[in-house]
């Protein structure tokens, strides 16, 4: 996959009069690169690198459009390393091989291999391993690109050999830069009101590459006045947002609306469940995930969520869409402005752990039922207090093993119906302790 004003590892020539506007304004330099400070700075990992003359193996990850292959292109050309491009869609083992007996002919010769592999995510274990050798014995300088976060995709032998560099998509102010510098090259401005060229820039989502070929076409257009955002809208499709459903976007999209909802921020819990939404994410799995959140987050402090989220789930499976994605947002906002409590959850995972610890440790024999002689005769059931028949419906009996130490594993907060359940635990305690002194 090539990547920002890159079209792939040949070159078209200069005079081809059908050049792409992306290929044309190709950075020339890493200073004419637009974005990427965090990386590119003085005092960034490549400034430093490039500056102490020490440029050790790369993974870049980010999105499509940022720079990725650029970038590494011009860092073979500012170090004079040999620059080969290989996909891992298309790149065998047999290619790889061939690749690596090209480097270490060039070597030998005295040039150094900067070796770019795009998508070096979707080559498996065994075949990331074969860079490996490679790499340690200097035969190339490992510059590789994902779209996927590299901690999942790519092993721990080649992360260790390898400094990750985030790339970012590209800002407004980054697009608007690049936009100048395509009319500079058209020689003439884009056909926009200034709210429709925003829109345009918008609509590149944080891709240069596709902000180009967007430009590209509205350039075309024999208008005889600025468009305004409606009829740019209508002569150009918005593009569809990055989502994986089963990528790194996923998982990082629901992360926010989980965590809007802890943060008692409908607001953000809305936008975030939107963005899943026009994503193409399946509604069953947000109203699971909303259930979730009530059980995990609002817990007894609200035990009404819980069951709120059931029957938006319901609605929707009744309604279906897109009527019913309006129940579970009529959840979702529901969740947010709730109390929140997590003590339930709290006192849960402590309990697992003392079960844990405790082992096989057997119930107190009062509290066992005796339904043969041989068990009376055993003391199971002796001593039991129905706590029916006792003051107040409470006997204050010990339920936990015989010798364990009492533990306070569920601890409510003050708020919300939990605020009533504190006093009510704080109630038993005391009894409990009047009852067993």
């Amino acid at each position: 996959m090539s990547d920002l004003f890159d079209t792939g590892a040949t070159q078209q020539p200069t005079t081809s009069p059908h050049r792409p506007l992306a290929d044309r304004l190709r950075p020339q330099a890493l200073s004419e690169v637009i974005g990427q400070q965090q990386v590119l700075g003085p005092d960034a990992p490549l400034g430093v690198m490039l500056a102490s003359g020490s440029l050790s193996s790369l993974i870049f990850w980010g999105p499509p459009g940022v720079g990725k292959t650029t970038i590494a292109r011009l860092l073979a050309q500012e170090t004079d390393l040999h620059f080969v491009q290989i996909s891992a869609i298309f790149t065998g083992v047999p290619d790889l091989k061939k690749v690596f007996e090209a480097a270490k002919i060039r070597r030998q010769n005295g040039q150094g291999t900067l070796l770019f592999v795009d998508e070096i995510h979707r080559f498996n274990k065994a075949q990331q391993d074969g860079f490996l050798p490679h790499m340690e014995d200097g035969t190339i300088l490992l510059v590789g690109a994902t779209t996927e976060n590299p901690s999942f995709e790519l092993n721990a032998a080649l992360l260790s050999r390898s400094q990750v560099l985030v790339l970012e998509r590209l800002s407004l102010s980054d697009l608007e830069h690049l936009t100048q510098r395509a009319e500079k090259e058209l020689d003439r401005a884009l056909p926009l009101t200034g709210t429709a060229r925003e829109a345009l820039q918008e609509m590149a989502d944080g891709d240069g590459r596709a902000l180009l070929n967007l430009i590209e076409q509205v350039a075309a257009w024999q208008v005889d006045a600025p468009l305004d955002p409606g009829a740019l809208s209508t002569r150009l499709m918005r593009r569809a947002a990055k989502y994986d459903k089963s990528g790194d976007e996923h998982y990082n999209l629901i992360s926010a609306l989980h965590k809007s909802v802890r943060g008692s921020d409908p607001d953000a819990a809305l936008y975030w469940f939107a963005r899943m939404l026009t994503g193409g994410e399946d509604p069953r799995y947000l109203a699971r995930r909303i259930t979730r959140m009530a059980v995990e987050d609002i817990g007894l402090a609200d035990p009404q969520a819980q069951a709120i989220c059931l029957q938006s789930w319901e609605t929707y499976e009744r309604l279906g869409s897109p009527e019913g994605e309006l129940a579970l947002a009529q959840a979702l906002v529901y969740l947010a402005l709730a109390p929140k409590s997590n003590g339930a959850c709290v006192g849960y995972k402590a309990a697992m752990r003392l079960a844990k610890q405790s082992g096989s440790e057997p119930p107190p024999k009062h509290i066992l039922n005796a339904p043969t002689s041989l068990m009376k005769d055993q003391g199971y059931g002796a001593g039991y207090a129905y706590d029916h028949d006792a003051e107040d419906g409470f006997s204050g009996q010990n339920y936990f093993p015989d010798g364990m130490q009492r533990p306070d594993l569920y601890q409510p907060v003050e708020r919300g119906f939990e605020r009533e359940l504190k006093k009510r635990l704080e109630y038993f305690a005391k009894l409990r302790a009047q009852r067993n002194g």
